[in-house]
Formats: structure tokens, C-alpha cells, sequence
């Protein structure tokens, strides 16, 4: 079977629309025909050479849903017409950290950039002119169909809308969680979030659902800080500066209870930045990710030490996807999680290129690529 796809052929490049050919089904896999893929900013890190993908060419994106249309052979527990949800971050469920419920730290996690089969390294699903091609996450969203792992997969109930329970694969979810577990927000806090894209968003949505009294979003651009507002921001600047500013007087001076770094491109002075701002215990969240040779950092030892403050990194936001995709989107059915208002534009495969060029000028909260099957 053939498919059409989004992928990367050189790097640094742009995502080119190619056809491909996908692999036969084996046990424990499915194939799915896409509805939707999110637009994410670690997608645009492997086409600037910031990330580095294990091989080329490799089809893009890890945020998506989509419907069973196939499934392999003595594989239990799907059927076709199941609606799901890829998690990016795989799960296995026997490793030590699926065992002790961190299913974000799966040990498939190391195979993510690698493009291959996680249980047959060296194996593809998707292939071009008979030349393998890597699926990034173990994914490759970006393609009208896809053949993926169940250790990928979460069914979800059918009456969500898959263009935006896709959002719950990735962003939705690394954002909520970097508020709700890894920054572990109580009621009363007070909470800066430093980058409302994508994720930050959902950083915002997390704090105010977790009972801060104070969301401080921080972003250069109005449009941005106009939408942190619509979901539970209670104050919007440009700045850190202006930030530290607002938290002065809610905390006696102190500085806010935590911090989160959701910036599209990380570096250490804003790390440092954030971390400066939390008061003494508290709580600096980096989640955002740059380039993975840098090693730049501008953060203050003495203060992280004596003021016992602690520097938490934040992997899908700590999340247990299993569990949390289907809860958090029984909270959109709810009306307690806003996912419609999360996707400013959508965009056909062939616009995929559009799409990111909207996120860097700022223009997208989230961009999504709907599949026209027509």
C-alpha cells in the first residue's frame, strides 16, 4: 500500500511531500488512516538541524489521531474503527519505569529518533524507491496513513473530535503535566509560565486548574498574551522582568512558587531567568528543548543551593499517557479543558510548510494538519 507523506530528506531542510510505500502489519501493530496532526515545534527542531534524527529520510510528526483501518496478526485489543490517539512517548509496560508508573521514562523512549520498529532496530514500516525511511517517534504523523506500535496507540471514545483529542498526544498533556505534576502546583500559588505556544498554553490551563491564584504569562507577542488570558492567565506581560514585577507584591517579595519554561527554542539564560524568579523552595520547570550541542548556561549555583530551590526537567509533562490522555479529554467533554480554542489554523498536508512558518512569526497557538482522504 502506498501513502503520502511529509518528510525530511536532507538536514537542515524542509518537509518535502513525497509517496511512499508502507511495510506488510506484524504482531502488535495497527494501521492507521490520519485525521489530524498537530503542528509542533519539535518537528521544526529535526528540520533545522537542532535535533538529530537516526536516519534519513525520515517522515515527520508525533502529535496525531486517526482510525483503525487494519490490524495485525494476533494482536488483542483493537479492532478496525477504533479511534486513537498516538502517544509520542511509547509505552511498554514492563520496564522498570512503566512498573513504577512513569511511563514517560519508558525504556522505548531511547528509540524515538532512530525511525525503526522498536522491538526489531534496523526494521522500517515506511520505505521510498525501496530505500527505508524513519518514522520520527516511531510515528510519522505527517502521512495519510501510518503503521505504528500499540505501545504508541490510546483508544479513545469515539464522540471526541480527533482533530482535537490530537492535541492530547503531545502538547495538550507536556504542558498540563509541567504545571500539574512536574511543577506540582497547589492552591494559592503563584505561577509564571514563559512562552505561551503550543505547550505553554496548557501550562496555563494546568496552573489554573490546579488552583493558583496567580498565572503570570510571559510572551513578546500581544496575540499570545491575549489568548493566555482566555485560558486562566491572570496577568500577561512581555517579560520576566515585568513578571518578577507583578510577583513582588503577591508574595511579600519572595517570588513565585514556580516557574515554567515553555519557549520554542531553550537556552540556559532563560532557564537562569526563571529560576531567579521562584522564591526560596521553589520550583523551576524547563520543558522546552534547543539545540542539542549546546551547552550554554547562566544559572546561579549559589542561589539554586541556598535557597534549596529545585530544577525539575519535565518529559511529556510526567504524564502517565494510558490514563491521562482519556482523562484529560473526558475533562474536554466536561467543559474543564479548553481543546477547540487551542488550533488557531488548519492546514492540508501540502501546506504543512505554511504551517510552521505561521508558528515561528508567531501567528499559531497550534497549527494542525487535517487529512483529506477524498
Amino acid at each position: 500500500m502506498k501513502t503520502r507523506g511529509a518528510v525530511l530528506l536532507e538536514v537542515p531542510g524542509r518537509y518535502e511531500i513525497v509517496e511512499l510505500d508502507l511495510d506488510e502489519l506484524r504482531q502488535n501493530e495497527i494501521r492507521v488512516r490520519m485525521v489530524a496532526a498537530g503542528l509542533c515545534h519539535s518537528d521544526d527542531h529535526f528540520a533545522t538541524g537542532d535535533q538529530t534524527p537516526g536516519i534519513l529520510p525520515i517522515a515527520g510528526g508525533h502529535e496525531g489521531a486517526g482510525i483503525v483501518e487494519a490490524v495485525g496478526p494476533h494482536t488483542p485489543g483493537y479492532e478496525v474503527g477504533d479511534h486513537v490517539v498516538f502517544s509520542f512517548l511509547p509505552i511498554c509496560g514492563r520496564c522498570k519505569w512503566c512498573a513504577r508508573g512513569l511511563q514517560n521514562l519508558c525504556d522505548l523512549g531511547a528509540l524515538l529518533t532512530t525511525g525503526c520498529r522498536f522491538d526489531d532496530p534496523g526494521s522500517y514500516r515506511l520505505s521510498r524507491g525501496g530505500r527505508p525511511v524513519g518514522q520520527l517517534a516511531g510515528l510519522g504523523t505527517f502521512c495519510e496513513r501510518i503503521i505504528v506500535s500499540t505501545a504508541s496507540a490510546v483508544k479513545i471514545d469515539k464522540a471526541v473530535p480527533l482533530e482535537v483529542a490530537c492535541l492530547t498526544g503531545c502538547g495538550v498533556g507536556t504542558g498540563w503535566g509541567a504545571a500539574v505534576n512536574s511543577a506540582d502546583v497547589r492552591v494559592g500559588d503563584v505561577v509564571i509560565v514563559v512562552g505561551i505556544g503550543g505547550i505553554g498554553i496548557n501550562a496555563v490551563q494546568g496552573a489554573a486548574h490546579a488552583g493558583a491564584s496567580a498565572v503570570i504569562a510571559v510572551d513578546p507577542v500581544a496575540f499570545k498574551r491575549d489568548t493566555a488570558l482566555k485560558f486562566g492567565a491572570t496577568h500577561a506581560v512581555a517579560t520576566i522582568e515585568e513578571a518578577n514585577a507583578i510577583t513582588a507584591p503577591l508574595t511579600n517579595g519572595q517570588g513565585a512558587d514556580s516557574a515554567i519554561v515553555t519557549v520554542g527554542v531553550i537556552t540556559g539564560k532563560i532557564v537562569g531567568e526563571a529560576l531567579a524568579a521562584v522564591r526560596k523552595g521553589g520550583t523551576c520547570v524547563p520543558v522546552g528543548i534547543g539545540d542539542t550541542f549546546t551547552k550554554d548556561g547562566d544559572i546561579n549555583l549559589h542561589d539554586l543551593t541556598l535557597s534549596q530551590k529545585r530544577l525539575q526537567g519535565s518529559l511529556f509533562g510526567a504524564s502517565r499517557p494510558t490514563s491521562d490522555i482519556p482523562a484529560q479529554l473526558e475533562l474536554y467533554r466536561q467543559g474543564n479543558l479548553l481543546l477547540d480554542e487551542l488550533v488557531t489554523n488548519r492546514y492540508t498536508l501540502d501546506e504543512i510548510n505554511q504551517g510552521y512558518e505561521d508558528m515561528k512569526a508567531g501567528r499559531n497557538i497550534r497549527g494542525i494538519v487535517v487529512f483529506d482522504h477524498e
